[in-house]
């Protein structure tokens, strides 16, 4: 596997005026999502998970604010002009993660323990929550939006685990027809590469200031750390938009670099 975001799996990209400028306007939407009434708050209203919250234009600019940067630029340059969707806005508050009224100890545990570390695009599906490559990404890209602490539940990424999944995700796919992988059970692969990540694979915090953003590759395995004791962040709590645009299939998914 040879692309952009090699050895590594993700890049950092310091702020910069045209990246601040955006996440100003954005940040905007984020206070008022916050607030909202029908707002999807989780783990005991630690974590409001904002999908598709921020109302973007297609051309990913917000009130008029261009998408902007070196970011910006070496998305262009590695996977061609985008339309973008509405971002998600993620907000983390002091506390995270609590357990919430629904949510298993199991599944808690390794929220709290592991940082509910995961490969976006793979949903439970059905009753058996059968792990399966419905929404195959092209890439992440993540751009925080106001100035926390450090500690103020970063994001946390396992360099190096896109090359682990992409193996094991092409093994485990390899006697199917590749119209079918996206209705593949994955499960056991999913937790066996988790596992081996998790043994193999540096974790690292990647705390995000206003404008500072991350381009992760599309089978990094992340999540978010816990909450820091003592760590601040402005009334809204630690807020960062992100994008996850589509490809188009989950053969792209597996086989492009």
């Amino acid at each position: 596997m040879v692309g952009p975001l090699d050895p590594a799996g993700w890049a950092a990209f310091p702020a910069e005026a045209a990246t601040r400028a955006w996440a100003a306007a954005a940040l905007a939407h984020a206070k008022a999502a916050v607030l909202h009434p029908g707002a999807d708050w989780r783990s005991d209203a630690t974590w409001m998970v904002g999908l598709e919250a921020l109302p973007n234009a297609v051309d990913g600019s917000v009130d008029g604010v261009p998408l902007a940067g070196q970011a910006a630029q070496t998305v262009a340059a590695a996977f061609g002009p985008q339309t973008w969707h509405r971002a998600q806005i993620s907000v983390a508050r002091p506390g995270y993660p609590r357990r919430g009224p629904d949510e298993a100890e199991a599944s808690f545990g390794y929220r709290l323990r592991r940082d509910a570390a995961h490969v976006d695009g793979l949903l439970a599906v059905g009753a058996a929550r059968q792990r399966m490559l419905h929404e195959p990404h092209a890439f992440i890209l993540g751009i925080g939006l106001n100035d926390p602490d450090p500690g103020a539940a970063p994001l946390a990424v396992w360099e190096g685990s896109h090359r682990i999944v992409a193996r094991a995700f092409r093994d485990a796919l390899a006697g199917a027809d590749p119209k079918d992988w996206g209705d593949v059970d994955l499960t056991e692969c999913y937790n066996a590469t988790r596992r081996e990540i998790f043994a193999t694979c540096p974790r690292r915090l990647v705390p995000l200031r206003q404008g500072e953003t991350i381009l992760m590759h599309r089978m990094t395995l992340h999540g978010i750390s816990p909450w820091v004791n003592g760590a601040e962040a402005p009334p809204e709590g630690r807020a960062t938009a992100y994008f996850r645009p589509l490809l188009g299939s989950v053969e792209d998914w597996v086989n492009r670099a």
